[in-house]
């Protein structure tokens, strides 16, 4: 067997913010002083090695010398300490309204995940009432999650939302999670949201590319310059779910429940936030 040292490339105040989070979610619990394996630094650094690197959990419990079964207990209780410290959609529409911004951007993206057996009943397209995976995403052809973001309008990460199945497409989930009801009223007060043709009427105020319909006219020149134009200002929404991706390799792909996907990105998204030191 060959030992070798490794660096973990996060700062350490990072390290201490989660610690101190599961210090304080120890505390709720009751636990006890000296009854755990590892510290609550030392849990804050197991469970940063798998959102950074997705270091497989097996490997975890080897590093810190606790059973797998405690690692994952361990892994599970940080990604919900650090899930419940994501914002609220209404609190981040409010201040994005009193920070001046003119508007935020809507976008959806799947988390990959391992294959899913659930099954459900398909209610619309040329296949209705077959029987398709639950998990499935037929846009992206893999299993996974659909998860929806707000993000400013230079695409820095604001709100995620939770997970729903795969095979929900974008304006479903967004419906769903009461989020295109939220963002209609924030029109109101002069935040609009830009999002592309899945949201096509969403709501009032949340303004997508104009459609070329069947058996209508041809995009006239100011629609082919309206939808240039969104699509410059909205495009940069996608910096924001490459900002969670490409920092945190465990939401490329969750080997998790499917389920728990929701709360590791809004915990991906609070570890984010943390590093940006709430510049936004």
């Amino acid at each position: 067997m060959i030992a070798y040292g490794a660096t973990l490339d996060v700062a350490r105040e990072l390290a201490l913010f989660v610690a101190r989070v599961l210090h304080a979610e120890h505390r709720r619990r009751g636990t006890r002083r000296g009854r755990r394996a590892l510290t609550a630094f030392g849990q804050a650094v197991l469970a940063l090695r798998w959102f950074r690197d997705a270091v497989p959990v097996h490997r975890l419990a080897a590093d810190h010398r606790v059973g797998v079964a405690t690692a994952y207990r361990y892994l599970h209780e940080a990604v919900t300490a650090l899930a419940a410290h994501a914002p609220d959609l209404h609190q981040v529409l409010a201040q994005r309204r009193a920070a001046g911004d003119a508007h935020v951007i809507l976008d959806g993206m799947l988390i990959g995940c391992d294959r899913v057996a659930a099954t459900t009943i398909k209610t619309k397209g040329r296949n209705r009432g077959a029987t398709v995976h639950l998990w499935y995403s037929g846009k992206h052809r893999c299993f996974g999650g659909n998860i929806q973001f707000l993000a400013t309008a230079d695409g820095y990460p604001l709100w995620v939302s939770p997970v729903l199945p795969g095979s929900r497409n974008d304006l479903a989930s967004a419906r769903h999670h009461g989020i295109t009801g939220a963002l209609t009223a924030a029109a109101a007060h002069g935040l609009k949201t830009l999002a592309d043709k899945a949201y096509h009427a969403a709501g009032t105020g949340i303004l997508t590319p104009t459609k070329k319909t069947t058996g209508r006219p041809p995009l006239t020149p100011d629609q082919h310059a309206f939808n240039l134009l969104h699509t410059r200002l909205r495009c940069l929404g996608e910096r924001a779910a490459a900002m969670l991706k490409t920092r945190w390799a465990a939401l490329r792909h969750v080997t998790l429940c499917p389920k728990r996907i929701g709360h590791i990105t809004q915990a991906a998204l609070v570890l984010t936030h943390h590093e940006h030191h709430g510049r936004y």
